[in-house]
């Protein structure tokens, strides 16, 4: 072995293999410039590592030589790195303490949002002044909760391009088209809805003897709650009140509610065409059918019915959850609800709550029972079967179920 041999080999890695030949060309100490050495033979040779096995430093590869031994180190890409051995860690999942503060803050907005809405309506109520006052000889409070609902004729907020389209004409004054004693009892019973024919011949207090709407006409709410609370002897403790424009406001802001409707209607007057079956009707559509008379043999008696399932159906829509959460649908239905309707003014916001899950309860339904006609005002008015109708007011006044017989008589 030549002296430059052992040179190189006591500089070799303590691997045991010999250094790698210098790149630059110059002369080592004791030896020859590169130039004058002799070429490595194929497979590498003592002089420097085997062709193509790359330079290593701790073990990790940080480069390839190119075939042949020579010329610079070409790096990696980051692809072709070696990935780290062994299985990969699990990824954290959030603890339950996480998930309890987060649930907490969506409650905790919800609800600021939920009272936050209630006050705003609250705020928004238009109130009736004097609808409820007390006067000589007023009913004595009676147990339960009673409710006057009145559906108005009023064409405020129509235009006549509306009132075209909902054939409701031109009507001087302002009288009530429809009209319902909703009792809520204290017992725990379901709720009772009765229709009061707007025709029903009864004694007007002061006036004489009238057709019921007529009370509206002449003396305004306080007058009706005061004829009312005189011929069923059941005292009146909300009052409400809505018109046509808001009729349709409120069905349109619900996304329109499905009707089962008995038999096809078609009644130019009321402005309405309908199929037999099941449907949706849009607020046009359902305010023609609570106001039509035609169908049935007694088409009063029909309308009654049409009112009360129509009545039900809208508050129980407005009241499901499907509605309520969802703020694009809950948000209108306020806003067209405190325009729409108007209460007495000692009727808050807890009140309308309490009315709407009593109307969401699937109340029981049925109207005056009526027997024959009576001359009135120039016109025939509906007479009432008085021992029946006793029967059903008794009933309410008492907070006691209304016998049964009276409801099918309905």
């Amino acid at each position: 072995m030549s002296e430059d041999e052992r040179t190189r080999a006591m500089r070799s890695p303590g691997d045991g293999r010999p250094l790698p030949p210098r790149q630059d060309g110059g002369l080592r100490s004791g030896g020859a410039p590169a130039h004058q050495r002799p070429s490595a033979p194929p497979g590498g040779s003592p002089m420097g590592p085997p062709a193509g096995d790359p330079p290593r430093s701790g073990g990790r590869v940080y480069g390839r030589q190119r075939s042949g031994g020579g010329g610079p180190v070409k790096p990696l890409r980051r692809s072709e790195e070696q990935a780290p051995s062994g299985p990969r860690p699990p990824r954290r999942r959030p603890s339950g303490r996480v998930i309890l503060r987060i649930v907490a803050v969506l409650v905790a907005l919800l609800l600021v949002t939920a009272v936050g809405l209630f006050f705003w309506i609250d705020s928004r109520l238009g109130g009736i002044d004097n609808a409820l006052d007390d006067y000589e000889g007023r009913v004595a409070d009676t147990p339960g909760t009673n409710w006057l609902l009145v559906g108005s004729d009023s064409r405020k907020g129509l235009s006549a391009a509306q009132r075209r389209k909902l054939a409701t004409g031109r009507a001087a004054g302002q009288r009530t088209d429809s009209m319902m004693l909703l009792h809520i009892s204290d017992a725990g019973d379901k709720p009772t809805l009765v229709s009061l024919p707007r025709d029903s011949a009864v004694t007007v207090p002061g006036k004489g003897r009238h057709k019921l709407n007529a009370a509206y006409a002449i003396g305004g709410p306080s007058l009706l709650v005061k004829t009312v609370e005189t011929v069923t002897g059941v005292r009146v403790d909300h009052y409400m009140e809505i018109g046509f424009a808001g009729f349709v406001d409120i069905v349109d802001a619900v996304g329109g509610v499905e009707i089962d409707v008995r038999a096809a209607v078609d009644d130019p007057k009321a402005g309405l065409k309908l199929k037999k079956g099941k449907q949706v009707l849009t607020g046009d559509q359902a305010l023609g059918y609570v106001r039509t008379r035609k169908g049935g043999a007694l088409p009063d008696f029909e309308r009654t019915k049409r009112q009360r399932q129509f009545l039900s159906a809208v508050v129980k829509k407005a009241a499901s959850p499907g509605v309520l959460i969802n703020p694009f649908t809950s948000i209108p239905l306020a806003m067209s609800a405190t325009e729409a309707v108007l209460v007495d003014e000692g009727t808050g916001a807890f009140d309308m709550l309490s009315l709407g899950l009593a109307m969401g309860d699937s109340p029981v339904t049925t109207v005056v029972p009526f027997g024959g006609n009576e001359s009135v005002d120039g016109g025939t008015a509906v007479k009432w079967d008085r021992e029946k109708a006793l029967g059903l007011f008794n009933a309410l006044a008492e907070d006691k179920p209304v016998p049964k017989e009276i409801i099918d008589a309905g």
